[in-house]
């Protein structure tokens, strides 16, 4: 099977336009970072050190100290499609990180978005 092209990209040259995104917005690179830390289980220190490492996807996520189970619940379409039917694991925690973004961006609140309801 080929590899997607994301797969390989360093997850540091994606992160600043995960920031700009939200701070076009009126949000901020805390929020960001908390949703990230909430999706992979990184503490802050982690997240740093992999966006230092300039540490790729596929590693970024193979890695995540504890994915949060209630990713599930993240539903919705991104880039097209909707993120609960991508069959490809590796894509669909992307799309699912993407979509959380956009959630902020769109202005939710944290708690909504970090599905503590």
């Amino acid at each position: 099977m080929k590899k997607h092209k994301i797969y390989t990209m360093s997850f540091a040259s994606v992160y600043p336009h995960y920031i700009t995104k939200a701070e076009k917005k009126g949000r901020t690179k805390e929020e960001v970072d908390e949703i990230i830390r909430w999706l992979t289980g990184y503490s802050q220190e982690q997240l740093e050190t992999e966006l230092d490492k300039q540490t790729d996807f596929e590693t970024f996520f193979a890695h995540a100290p504890e994915m949060n189970e209630a990713r599930t619940l993240i539903k919705g379409v991104i880039c097209g499609v909707r993120v609960e039917e991508i069959e490809e694991p590796l894509m669909q925690e992307i799309r699912y990180l993407d979509k959380l973004i956009d959630e902020l961006a769109k202005g939710k609140t944290l708690e909504k978005i970090l599905r503590k309801n």
